[in-house]
């Protein structure tokens, strides 16, 4: 089978020889990458990206003679492995001495056997030392030859690791062509970790697919790369930072530790911005200290920082100890995960109604603070980790991240410790506790009356899109609700001027503007009044369909499923949303003494099926029409029972055209989709 002519992008007749084209197309990329994953400067958008990715798969599948190691496309994932085949280092990969004095003691410790080594005098200069993070990953040595990546391995023993390279190349940072400089060998070592964000993102997508959550970014990244499918590594959110080298050939070594991290990071490797050349002891303190103030601010964990003297040279004169160099030293932090006990599992409602779980915990010292409470995240994950009273657990706490027990010490649990249920009714208010049909979460019902929600409740309420009550903000709402001043929606239309003339900030005009505004929100339409209930899946536009279907509030509150199930776009699981929330009493008395504390609106009488003949149907609209504004057709489209979307789809049914109509109407040519004028859609909208 022949193989297409290939041609220059801009469209000329001169064929493009495959062999440069590729070459072309790689170096792109990978200049590409660079800008993306470790400088986070793309200069380009990613559907770009993948259109010159694509394009570069197609010449390498019709050339396969033109595949290289270095080739972006190998980073997807190759074959699965029957084991990882061990790989002796060509220059040992040793570990650091340890300084476990998390106080300023631990530098000036090492600083004084640094300089004893060395035989300086008390008055001699202070020494030039690097001072980098201690990362909580897995350390790799990555193998460049010529400037293309060959071999990437795990430390192991030191002498011997595991083969690891087609897991590494689906990590993007990670380079498979250095920039610039190709020395004939040259190993750098690093480590692969994972940023506390993409882990939490993780585990709250196996959450929510049901499968089971990892214990902590660290275990998590290290079982990634030792994964025998590079296609499961690939889809872990895996980062790498350079520290250091192996075997170097080739290469002119630059004199200093900083230096050597200077040099890498311009072959495009990427390097941790936070580190420094420090002076003598006193430098080290004051890095450890500050290092210290923003570990929580960090991205991803560490457990310590590390110190190296800076000279190359200093370092080959101060050499190892067994297996440990001289003129290294990690200097620790207290540690971010800790054995504690759970003394009780609390239910905690948040603002829009989740129930999740929280272990109360012996108080335990843990990432720097003391820990009492844990999340549990939800029924499921408690029991899947099989969360019990009495037990013994790992708490940890990294960053700003909420502390949560990641694991169970099964072996020390008490007798008689009782599996957890999420109860029945909200701990709060004694509502309904549901959970909905593919949902992880309990909600409770009583939005309108739980305590917990209240906050949420008025601002969904008092919003422009619901009965807009304008000048009802978040720091207004949270001084009323903290104030006790209001408890429910109904109180908003209680308050006087004196009640918020007292509150912090609020003058007297202020006030009475509020009360002019809620007076004003009096006056409203039956959809803004449904959204604003806040009822569970019941958007702007579904509540504009059940106020259409049904025409007045008593009509919708005491409607059968079946009958919500009549209403235009509204399914199983929105229809038991709206019997669930009136079905609460609560709920109902407090739009029973809205209506008394005046908000009302017009009601008709429900529409018949003759009306809603449109109902089913999905139109787009585009352009500028003869005699109606866009609005005025959506409204009567919709009156009819039509559903009106904003893009066009296979699912949609007509495109109504006007005047400079735009891409919209190129798309609905390209799938089939029937086009139709104003006059057309008309005709449509008469029975």
């Amino acid at each position: 089978m022949s193989t297409p002519d290939l041609f220059d992008e801009a469209g000329l007749s001169d064929p493009v020889i495959p062999s440069d084209r590729a070459a072309e197309l790689r170096a792109i990329l990978h200049h590409h990458a660079h800008r993306y994953y470790v400088l986070d400067e793309p200069e380009i958008p990613d559907a770009e990206y993948d259109r010159l990715f694509r394009e570069l798969q197609a010449i390498e599948e019709a050339h396969p003679e033109l595949l290289t190691p270095d080739s972006p496309t190998q980073r997807v994932g190759g074959k699965i492995l029957d084991g990882l085949v061990p790989v002796r280092h060509a220059v040992p990969m040793l570990s650091i001495q340890t300084e476990t004095d998390t106080t300023s003691v631990g530098a000036q410790a090492f600083d004084n056997r640094v300089r004893r080594e060395l035989g300086l005098s008390d008055d001699a200069p202070p020494i030039e030392y690097a001072a980098e993070l201690k990362f909580d990953g897995l350390a790799i040595n990555l193998r460049y030859e010529q400037g293309v990546l060959v071999l990437a391995a795990t430390r192991g023993d030191g002498e011997t690791g595991e083969d690891v390279t087609q897991n590494i190349r689906t990590i993007g940072q990670i380079p498979l062509r250095l920039i610039g400089s190709s020395p004939e060998v040259l190993e750098v070592r690093g480590e692969v970790y994972m940023r506390r964000d993409d882990f939490e993102r993780l585990n709250e997508r196996q959450r929510v697919k049901g499968e089971k959550t990892f214990i902590n970014p660290r275990n998590t990244a290290a079982g990634a790369v030792r994964q025998l499918d590079s296609s499961i590594t690939a889809q872990r959110p895996l980062s790498f930072f350079a520290y250091g080298l192996g075997e170097v050939r080739g290469w002119d070594t630059p004199a200093t530790h900083s230096g050597v991290l200077d040099a890498l990071s311009a072959m495009g490797l990427p390097v941790c911005p936070d580190r420094c050349v420090a002076a003598g002891s006193a430098g080290l303190v004051a890095f450890h200290q500050q290092i210290e103030g923003r570990r929580d601010q960090l991205p991803f964990d560490i457990d310590g920082v590390v110190y190296k003297v800076n000279s190359l040279a200093l370092q080959r004169e101060l050499g190892f100890k067994t297996r440990e160099p001289r003129w290294a030293v990690a200097h620790k932090y207290p540690a971010q995960e800790q054995l504690t006990q759970v003394l009780g599992i609390d239910v905690q409602v948040g603002r829009t109604g989740k129930l999740t779980p929280v272990a109360k915990l012996a108080p335990v010292f843990v990432g720097g603070v003391t820990v009492t409470n844990a999340t549990l995240h939800n029924e499921d994950e408690t029991r899947r980790k099989d969360v019990r009273v009495g037990d013994t657990v790992i708490v940890r706490r990294a960053g700003d991240v909420i502390p949560e027990v990641v694991a169970v010490l099964p072996d020390r649990r008490p007798e008689g410790a009782q599996v957890f249920s999420m109860p029945g009714t909200c701990p709060v208010c004694g509502s309904a506790a549901v959970r909905e049909e593919g949902e992880v979460d309990f909600r409770c019902t009583g939005g309108l009356y739980c305590g917990a929600q209240r906050k949420q409740a008025i601002l969904h309420f008092a919003q422009r899109r619901a009965v807009d009550i304008e000048g009802l903000g978040d720091k207004l709402v949270e001084q009323l609700v903290d104030a006790g001043v209001v408890k429910t929606l109904p109180d908003l239309y209680r308050l006087g001027v004196m009640a918020l003339a007292n509150l912090d900030r609020m003058a007297e005009k202020s006030a009475r503007n509020v009360l002019e505004a809620l007076e004003k929100s009096k006056q409203t339409t039956l959809p803004r009044f449904l959204f604003g209930l806040g009822i569970r899946h019941v958007g702007e536009a579904t509540a504009k369909d059940l106020a259409r279907h049904f025409g007045n509030l008593d009509a919708i509150m005491n409607a059968s499923v079946d009958q919500l199930l009549a209403v235009n776009d509204v399914g199983p699981t929105v229809a038991q949303s709206i019997r669930t929330f009136f079905d609460q009493p609560h709920n109902r008395e407090v739009v029973e003494q809205l209506r008394a504390c005046g908000v009302h609106w017009e009601e008709g009488a429900p529409l018949d099926a003759a009306s809603l003949h449109l109902a089913g149907k999905t139109f787009v609209l585009t352009g500028t029409f003869p005699t109606l504004r866009r609005e005025e057709a959506k409204a009567l489209l919709e009156a009819s029972g039509a559903k009106v979307a904003g893009s066009v789809s296979k699912k949609t049914d007509y495109v109504v055209a006007g005047e400079e109509a735009g891409s919209k109407l190129d798309k609905a040519r390209e799938l089939g989709v029937a086009v139709i004028d104003e006059a057309g859609m008309l005709a449509l909208l008469r029975p």
